[in-house]
């Protein structure tokens, strides 16, 4: 597993194979930004991969992805690395960008690992708890929604995200459907005016997000934002249900069905996904 796996829990006790090589301090939201910038712009990867220990674990499979080289170590890399080793494992490389597309690879990650039964049993699970997400919120008004999935600069979810909004009744006013984040501007997120605005800053759990959230109060063009000014501002758990292109997209819809319609979906979602965030200047 890569340095940042964990869920289940099991997956903590595996041997790490990647490892981050930014600088291990405290920096901002625009210090990482920037960081992250600069090494990309160098052509230089933000994550290291463990040629020695892979060769040593010897897989037949290896999952990777090509859909983002910020978010883990970069396809080429994992494939040059690959090539090198004794045994040359099959490597299968996944970029979904829908809901759809996510569900679609769990179906071919189970046929790669001989067990497509188990692939159609999970999928058929999902697809049967958006069913029910959708009869809820279905004669519900949608509000209009920004997901921010970086602080600063700011920057708007893409990819499943809108869809993920769409599916729990809402409307994303600024993300790009089925295609990467975006950096906007505060002037486009006010005249956007949206109704709800998610803090779901890509990598961060819920306690680091309401930590990061701080930030924001420093910042001119958030304090002017109708949203702020009324309190409805969410912090919720990003790096579990909605930055990683896994199932637990679906807890994630379903978290963003309770917070938009809380009277027809009190019961859905992770309870602790989400927390109301009140920014100390509003």
């Amino acid at each position: 597993v890569t340095h940042e796996c964990d869920y289940p829990a099991a997956a903590r006790r595996l041997p790490r194979l990647t490892r981050n090589v930014l600088p291990d301090s405290e920096y901002s939201s625009a210090d990482i930004d920037r960081l992250i910038t600069e090494r990309v712009l160098n052509g230089q990867s933000i994550y290291a991969l463990d040629r020695d220990l892979m060769a040593e674990l010897a897989p037949d499979l290896v999952l990777t992805q090509a859909l983002c080289d910020v978010c883990a170590v970069a396809y080429d890399d994992v494939l040059a690395v690959a090539r090198t080793l004794p045994k040359i494992p099959h490597v299968a490389s996944f970029e979904p960008r829908s809901v759809g597309e996510i569900l679609d690879s769990i179906d071919e990650i189970a046929r790669l690992a001989s067990v497509p039964e188990r692939g159609a049993a999970v999928v058929g699970a999902l697809r049967a708890r958006l069913e029910i997400v959708a009869e809820r919120v279905a004669d519900a008004t949608p509000p209009r929604v920004l997901c921010l999935e970086w602080l600063d600069p700011p920057m708007v979810g893409g990819h499943w995200v809108p869809e993920m909004v769409a599916l729990a009744g809402g409307v994303d006013v600024l993300g790009p459907l089925g295609a990467p984040s975006v950096r906007v501007t505060w002037a486009a997120i006010a005249e956007a005016d949206p109704h709800i605005i998610l803090l779901m800053p890509c990598g961060y759990d819920l306690p680091i997000t309401l930590e990061r959230a701080h930030e924001l109060d420093d910042i001119m063009g958030w304090r002017t934002l109708a949203a702020v000014r009324r309190g409805h501002v969410h912090a919720v758990d990003g790096s579990s249900y909605f930055n990683r292109s896994g199932p637990r997209v679906i807890d994630g819809v379903e978290l963003l069905a309770r917070l938009f319609h809380p009277e027809q979906c009190a019961d859905l979602g992770p309870a602790a996904g989400a927390m109301l965030y009140r920014s100390a200047q509003r």
